[in-house]
């Protein structure tokens, strides 16, 4: 048998993992939050007017051309209105945790793959600190280093 076949140990333990993470409560809050900023046009609309300004100075900055003082302000005040709509905030702060959660997910999984064991805290905290191969966090990399 594969260990990746459906009926392996390694999948109905993935399954029963991911069942946990959907079934945690603040995993709920979390997508409760999404939820109603999805459904919030108004907020939507903010979000990604800012977000698109925000790639526009972006792309004008990599591109060497001098950002304007008065671009910038209207930008930050925008960025701060946005803060203020409770549903714009909480949605950020989810995507946020999330994105954190599922960075914390792949480093374990990451290095129990690599390490051939459950890496312990000083294993993740060497990771996180660019230990390892080529400072990048871990071996395998196949230099010399």
């Amino acid at each position: 048998m594969s260990i990746t076949a459906e009926d392996s140990a390694v999948i109905v333990k993935t399954r029963e993992f991911c069942a946990q993470i959907a079934s945690d409560p603040m995993f709920c809050q979390l997508q409760e939050s999404i939820e109603r900023f999805l459904n919030d046009e108004a907020a939507r609309l903010q979000y990604q007017s800012i977000h698109e300004r925000g790639e526009d100075l972006h792309q004008k900055q990599h591109a060497g051309i001098q950002l304007g003082a008065s671009e910038v302000r209207e930008f930050e005040a925008a960025r701060e209105a946005l803060l203020e709509n409770e549903v714009a905030r909480e949605f950020i702060a989810a995507q946020q945790q999330l994105e954190n959660l599922q960075k914390v997910i792949r480093k374990t999984v990451a290095l129990t793959l690599e390490l051939g064991r459950v890496p312990t805290a000083a294993d993740l905290a060497e990771a996180e600190g660019g230990g390892g191969c080529c400072g990048g966090g871990g071996g395998g990399c196949g230099c010399s280093h």
